[in-house]
């Protein structure tokens, strides 16, 4: 329980303080507590006695007085503690994935489930948030108000003092036990709330697929499963726990049921005043009920724990920006020396040695899943290379800071994606600085404004998720205006007409030709008016640069460009025949 409870103190982070704050209120609204057996001590002995003074009434009163407001004063600042703190050292948690996610290797995600990265942000810290400072304030306020409660009895009598004190110990160690018992089970129930989040989402991100090959039942009875396998192991980690909650109650009623035996004892004894006694009868129903929510939060610990280790494991990630430096680079070139890199055992690129001059065109061609892509996002660093160099200004891209890297290259994808956000704010991405006069004008070349101004709010229009409320073509354009806006030397284009509608072509060419504009341009491209004005062109196949030169030279021998070649004049002389 300690190593958990440790756990959770260094999880606080900048809030570990106020935590201890939180506890240590909640330790002096237990002594505010006790204060009540004190004001009752009074009246008893004045019943008892019959001195019923005013001096003695108001006493009474007072203390109890005292033991409301200030049990009530501590109460509220001990919550408002702890609620701050469980927000604020997830959201920092959060924050803090959010940011190492940036520097991640792109293969992690080939390997890792987005749902489980999902399931990690969402219900695994949301465990925390909501569960982890009120566990641990109730747990030692719990305790230390059960203990002030002791330290009264042992005023009042050391021998039920002692008796207690037992009862406290032998409570802890069912506690303990029953904490260690639920070690096996508790990390189990967090790994099926993580692949339920799993499966939801993957529900959900392929309901397209789902409804068009009728397969709502199959997947709806996956999803189903998942979240019985959630429910169960939830009920084993409960079922675990129960009998050992079944003895810690016992432990209670015992103890609280000798407290009382014993005071009647100890009064017919002649050891104890009639007054002590009735007090210890009425002591012997409170004394152990803060500890029984004290105990049952404990059955919380092992889940918050395997949750923290949950969350804390994506620290041990390793990234790719921990010995960059802030570089400025030479110029806009960019180099791939003897390049290898692979995925897992599948060799992708092998000894791949380019040249690209600063504000030129190259453009690369290739059959699907001969590298194309995989060689642009290397330059960017999604990957690190397993063999080889690759200099962007003169520079190895790993001496570079991750985001100096960036601020010198703009990519504009096949697939856009524009979050749920404001148009503004999607083209404000690369430059959140920007004023909306520099948007605008950043729109306006990327060929976009207009359709942006019919939209309901312009520019403040909220885009759905992924931009799924926008046309092919007016995301692309609007991924354009991010890149111009953005105004990086370098610009890699993968494929950013392939799957244009020929309504939107004309803009959509304007808008690249704006961007690409006295930059150096890397284009991945099937269409031959894309790549045929390059200053050079690199054909790609099985990892291998299999031809290098412009299209006037290779056009005219034998190779795959010649084929890229025949293959488009084919397809412009296919026609529709009755």
């Amino acid at each position: 329980m300690l190593q958990i409870i440790k756990k959770i103190f260094n999880f606080a982070g900048k809030k570990r303080e106020l935590l201890k704050k939180a506890v240590l209120t909640a330790f002096v609204g237990a002594i505010f507590g006790a204060l009540q057996f004190a004001a009752l001590m009074i009246v008893l002995d004045a019943v008892i006695a019959k001195e019923y003074t005013v001096a003695v009434i108001f006493g009474a009163l007072g203390i109890m007085l005292l033991s409301i407001i200030g049990r009530l004063i501590c109460m509220y600042h001990s919550t408002n503690a702890e609620t701050e703190v469980g927000y604020f050292m997830v959201a920092q948690k959060r924050i803090e994935i959010g940011d190492r996610l940036r520097y991640i290797p792109m293969g992690y995600f080939n390997k890792n489930s987005l749902g489980a990265i999902t399931g990690v942000v969402t219900t695994t810290l949301g465990d925390v948030e909501n569960s982890a400072a009120r566990c641990l304030v109730t747990l030692f306020g719990g305790f230390l108000n059960t203990f002030a409660l002791c330290l009264m009895l042992f005023i009042v009598d050391w021998r039920l003092g002692l008796l207690s004190l037992t009862g406290i110990a032998v409570y802890l160690s069912a506690t303990e036990i029953s904490t260690r018992k639920s070690k096996a089970t508790g990390p189990a129930r967090q790994k099926a709330q993580e692949q339920l989040s799993e499966s939801v989402l993957e529900y959900v991100q392929g309901m397209s697929v789902v409804k068009a090959y009728g397969l709502e039942k199959d997947n709806r009875q996956t999803v189903q499963k998942t979240i019985e396998e959630s429910c169960n192991k939830a009920l084993k980690l409960e079922y675990t726990v129960l009998p050992w909650s079944g003895i810690r109650q016992g432990v209670v009623w015992i103890f609280s049921l000798l407290i009382g035996i014993c005071s009647v004892m100890f009064y017919f004894q002649g050891s104890m005043p009639l007054s002590r006694c009735i007090l210890m009868l009425i002591a012997s129903f409170m004394i152990y009920r803060e500890l029984e929510n004290a105990g049952n939060m404990s059955d919380l610990l092992q889940m918050l724990g395997a949750s923290i280790d949950t969350a804390n494991a994506i620290d041990g990630i390793p990234i790719m920006d921990e010995k960059g430096a802030e570089l400025a680079p030479q110029d806009a070139s960019v180099t791939f020396k003897d390049v290898e890199f692979s995925y897992e055992e599948r060799k992708i690129l092998d000894h791949i040695n380019i040249e690209i001059k600063p504000q030129t065109t190259t453009a690369i061609v290739g059959p699907s899943g001969s590298g194309k892509t995989t060689l642009c996002h290397l330059i960017a660093r999604f990957w690190d290379v397993q063999g080889g160099q690759i200099l962007v200004g003169g520079h190895p891209v790993q001496e570079y800071k991750l985001d100096s890297l960036m601020k010198n290259i703009s990519m504009v994808f096949q697939n856009v994606y524009l979050f749920q956000d404001t148009i503004e704010n999607n083209i404000k991405f690369g430059r959140p600085d920007a004023t909306r006069e520099e948007v605008e004008a950043a729109a306006k070349r990327a060929c976009c404004h207009e359709f942006i101004m019919a939209l309901p709010d312009g520019y403040d229009t909220v885009v759905g998720e992924a931009g799924g409320t926008l046309s092919g073509g007016e995301r692309q354009r609007i991924s354009i205006a991010r890149a111009l806006l953005k105004d990086a030397p370098i610009v890699i284009l993968d494929e950013a007409t392939a799957s244009v509608d020929p309504e939107n072509e004309k803009e959509l060419q304007e808008a690249i030709d704006a961007l690409t504009q006295n930059k150096t341009i890397i284009m991945i491209a099937h269409r031959l008016k894309t790549v045929r004005h390059a200053n050079q062109i690199l054909v790609l196949d099985n990892g291998h640069i299999v031809q290098q030169g412009t299209h006037e030279e290779l056009a005219g021998e034998p190779g795959l460009y010649y084929d890229f070649l025949n293959a488009r004049k084919e397809a412009v002389g296919w026609k529709v025949s009755r």
